[in-house]
């Protein structure tokens, strides 16, 4: 029987700086705090998961710096019992960081990304053969050049990745990133047949399926979140698209079957940041998935990990153990 998560992808230095204001091209802002921390898909995921107190192995693929942002993260996940094997030190190029500008009012956020190392991530940094874990997750896709360089079959190295992930027995699951170089279309095709659990936010599906999912205002049209959604389902995803955004969770089957599940009513007094809150709904709604949950369970789960995220700036320290998630969502409850 396979056990265990095997996260590849982006691993990132946060470099967090929390703001007053956002300014204006050559005007000044004052940075109030700052912060550094894990970043990136694999990184996030992974230590969530080690924060929830998972009861089954943690393993991480991944390209960082022979510098010391790589050695610090090599470091903490062995700290946090997470396999390193397959995290390679490369001198060609620096470890991948992000300087986050945080707005102090709101938590939103702005990200300033160097990719370094994570630039250099292919396909030949995969080993599945000397993993028994159950599932692999890769993150994020439009966030590792090569592996979003299509071929001239109209193939990616993230497609081929997880094909090959799929053929050696793993469940596969994939995050994207917000990327606004209009190459959605092009590059995330691809991948969707050999994924079977899709994560993805309101304005990723937009740019993937054309679908105005925001409005010029900001507000978010639920309607054409799950016209998104089943199109996205169309496309090839194998089992579950779970498109979050800031109010809840809308997942669909393969069968068009929906879940709504909303997300959890965090006093706002409590929310320092939004930065991982993402990468936190994944890692537990992967933790159910891992331990053959329900679906229902799983979403809760995933609000849970997210809305406990949110008590702190960085991307994991506030992240409880799954059963404090759980018991967090209960003492505030859902959202209407």
């Amino acid at each position: 029987m396979r056990k265990g998560i095997l996260a590849g992808g982006n691993w990132v230095i946060d470099q967090i700086k929390i703001i007053d204001n956002y300014p204006a091209l050559e005007e000044l802002v004052s940075i109030t705090a700052e912060y550094n921390s894990n970043g990136g898909s694999a990184y996030n995921v992974l230590k969530d998961l080690s924060k929830l107190e998972v009861p089954f192995v943690l393993e991480g693929i991944g390209l960082v710096g022979n510098d010391t942002k790589g050695c610090f993260i090599i470091d903490e996940c062995k700290s946090l019992s997470i396999n390193t094997t397959q995290i390679r030190k490369t001198s060609c190029a620096n470890t991948s960081y992000t300087d986050v500008m945080s707005l102090q009012s709101s938590g939103k956020r702005t990200f300033f990304h160097r990719r370094g190392a994570n630039a250099l991530l292919d396909e030949s940094h995969f080993d599945f053969i000397g993993s028994s874990s159950k599932i692999f997750h890769l993150g994020y896709l439009l966030m590792l050049d090569k592996l979003d360089i299509v071929d001239e079959k109209g193939q990616t190295g993230a497609a081929r990745v997880l094909k090959r992930a799929k053929e050696n027995g793993f469940i596969t699951s994939a995050d994207l990133v917000s990327d606004r170089s209009g190459l959605f279309k092009k590059v995330i095709p691809p991948s969707l047949p050999y994924i079977d659990f899709l994560f993805i936010n309101e304005i990723e599906a937009q740019m993937l399926t054309g679908f105005e999912t925001t409005k010029v205002t900001g507000a978010i049209s639920l309607d054409a979140c799950y016209q998104a959604v089943s199109s996205i389902i169309e496309m090839g995803v194998r089992e579950w698209v779970f498109l979050h955004y800031q109010y809840g969770v809308i997942a669909m089957n393969n069968k068009k079957e929906v879940i709504y599940q909303p997300g959890i009513l965090v006093p706002k007094d409590k929310i320092v940041g939004t930065v991982g809150a993402g990468d936190a709904f994944a890692a537990g709604v992967l933790m159910g998935l891992h331990e053959d949950w329900e679906i229902k369970k799983c979403l809760e789960l995933g609000v849970c990990t997210a809305a406990t995220c949110l008590l702190a700036p960085t991307c994991s320290d506030s992240i409880l153990s799954y059963k404090e998630c759980l018991s967090f969502g209960k003492k505030y409850g859902f959202r209407d």
